[in-house]
């Protein structure tokens, strides 16, 4: 009998225990998180959108729980030690605290980034940021899938389809940057990479074309594409050079100079060389 007492007292003590350390789910607040398939960074590049000062991320966000009747406050933060871009010049302030609608389980949170920074174009920052209960959620579930890091820049890579096309000469992001203004097209099929690639030859030597008559008149273009935005302006160093700009994104300037030998301008590369075409 005295064996039997010990062996109740103890299922007792190991069930009340286990009473207090696990709650009810409907007494837990829900979490939220970050609705990706993976927590790989996000890779950005004004680089195609080079007449824009800003542009929106949208931040997918999804609660861990139900959805209620009424709206429900979350907070986004920038990990400032795991990010390198600077509030005001590559991103704008985020706000105090953001709003999941009522009967809602799902948001998408604008995010957005600037293209400020000149040195954009020749290197990257990261901004990391991190979603958290606020008023009325937890933070319990894991950092990694309440945080995504956005990378973003102003530059460009050579394409792989760039070497099969000789018309398009030396690659230079200047140059890159150039045909994505006045080509009509981000990309070209590279040659034999499938049965009728040469059915885009055509094409292909029309966006050729198109760029080849900016950089060899860039004055003529300007005037039969007011529609496009850039324009070119005379700098201020008594070189008679110009600067060619969007007029919606004034800060990113590509470099006309003048050769007198040869009485001609032509565009410079990010390495001072010409780009020729």
């Amino acid at each position: 009998m005295k064996r039997l007492s010990i062996i109740a007292i103890l299922a007792c003590l190991l069930y009340s225990c286990t009473k207090e350390e696990i709650a009810p789910y409907d007494l837990s607040r829900d979490n939220i998180y970050l609705n990706y398939k993976n927590t790989d960074s996000l890779v950005y590049s004004f680089a195609y959108h080079p007449d824009l000062e800003r542009d929106t991320i949208w931040l997918p966000i999804i609660i861990s729980g139900k959805a209620e009747n009424h709206d429900r406050e979350f907070s986004i933060t920038a990990v400032d030690r795991s990010s390198t871009a600077v509030r005001d010049l590559h991103y704008e302030q985020l706000k105090s605290s953001y709003t999941m609608p009522a009967d809602s389980g799902t948001i998408s949170i604008p995010i957005v980034l600037l293209n400020l920074d000149t040195a954009l174009i020749n290197k990257s920052v990261d901004l990391t940021l991190q979603v958290s209960g606020g008023k009325d959620f937890a933070s319990n579930l894991p950092g990694g899938i309440r945080t995504k890091r956005i990378l973003f820049s102003s530059r460009l890579e050579e394409p792989a389809w760039w070497s099969s096309w000789p018309q398009m000469g030396k690659y230079s992001r200047v140059k890159h940057q150039l045909f994505l203004i006045s080509s009509g097209t981000t990309d070209m099929v590279i040659q034999g990479s499938y049965p009728d690639w040469y059915m885009e030859v055509p094409r292909s030597l029309y966006y050729i074309a198109n760029t080849s008559y900016l950089l060899n008149y860039p004055f003529e273009w300007i005037k039969e594409h007011p529609e496009s935005g850039y324009m070119l302006e005379k700098r201020n160093d008594n070189t008679g050079d110009y600067d060619f700009y969007s007029k919606s994104a004034p800060t990113k300037r590509f470099r006309l100079q003048y050769f007198p030998t040869a009485n001609k301008y032509v565009f410079i590369d990010e390495n001072g060389g010409q780009v020729l075409f």
